[in-house]
């Protein structure tokens, strides 16, 4: 897994734990992530929680991306 963000350090880690949370998981466990999780593991402060919402976003558009692409 991989990613691509521009933001401050919150949203860096938030993006990169994400990363390494989804491997080995199936799209469903993926997409059920939640930005509360990425939060608590982190302990980001009330005014950085947008951070971890981003994270969540872009691996649920990353999971919805591919199974539009892989349609069977």
């Amino acid at each position: 897994a991989r990613f691509k963000t521009y933001g401050c350090g919150s949203a860096i880690a938030s993006s990169s734990l994400v990363t390494e949370w989804v491997k080995g998981k199936t799209l469903d466990q993926a997409a059920a992530l939640k930005n509360s999780q990425i939060a608590e593991e982190l302990a980001l402060p009330p005014v950085k929680i947008h951070c971890s919402i981003l994270a969540e976003d872009a691996i649920k558009a990353a999971v919805d991306d591919y199974r539009k692409k892989h349609v069977n």
